[in-house]
């Protein structure tokens, strides 16, 4: 059984791969399974506090997810402006006189515009629900991928069995093997938590690291969608029934 939740975006979406640097500015087109877990773990945060989180932990890490895109994605690219340390300190300064230890530059940036819902599909370890107290996590959750990618909950949760997050409507597994994948379809190298990914390493107070390809897998995922069109500025994936 699975806890089916629909969220429809209110801003544009942006995530880099987890193997992206400061600089890199291209982003994913699909939610991460990290990200919705942390997430899950942000909402956990705000509304219960530590104590009563931590002992709910491993089975957040360690849920199944499914997602569903909508029918079209169309990705913007675009040149921005930011903000970061100079490289050699506040005397880098690049001929414009001040000894800020901040300077501006150009950067390439990419942003998602969803061309409808999404579908998030979460399942327990044990293979059943969600418990009610991971349930209402969901009404809690107000963004996902960068801070800014602001999504709205359509309506309560659902419950349904297998059939209702079928390959067939569109549905993905992020969180295992792909055993079957529709051909031409998006590559997207997507992060997962580790087996054992612990609380004090996720914690941003804590200052236990997280090693990638360890406490945060990757996993190589087929999306159903294919790029139909693209110019210097968009480029446009669809996914055909």
């Amino acid at each position: 059984m699975w806890t089916v939740a629909h969220y429809q975006p209110t801003a544009l979406f942006s995530l880099k791969p987890a193997t992206a640097t400061s600089s890199g500015g291209k982003t994913l087109i699909a939610p991460t399974p990290f990200a919705l877990k942390m997430a899950l773990l942000d909402a956990a945060l705000r509304t219960r506090g530590e104590a009563a989180v931590k002992p709910i932990w491993k089975d957040i890490r360690d849920l199944s997810i499914r997602l569903q895109l909508p029918a079209q994605i169309a990705v913007i690219n675009t040149f921005t402006k930011i903000v970061r340390p100079k490289k050699n300190g506040p005397a880098d300064d690049n001929g414009s006189g001040l000894l800020a230890p901040l300077g501006s530059t150009i950067a390439y940036r990419e942003y998602v515009s969803f061309g409808g819902p999404l579908g998030i599909a979460l399942q327990s370890p044990a293979g059943d629900e969600l418990p009610a107290n991971l349930s209402e996590l969901f009404q809690h959750i107000n963004y996902l991928g960068k801070r800014g990618g602001f999504m709205q909950l359509l309506g309560p949760p659902e419950v349904v069995d297998n059939s209702g997050v079928a390959d067939e409507q569109g549905w993905v597994t992020l969180t295992a093997d792909q055993a079957s994948f529709r051909l031409g379809g998006t590559l997207q190298m997507l992060d997962d938590c580790g087996q054992r990914l612990s609380f004090d390493q996720v914690n941003i107070y804590n200052s236990k690291r997280i090693t990638l390809g360890k406490d945060r897998v990757l996993r190589y995922i087929i999306l159903p969608h294919t790029m139909t069109r693209s110019s210097r500025s968009f480029s446009l994936y669809e996914s055909h029934p």
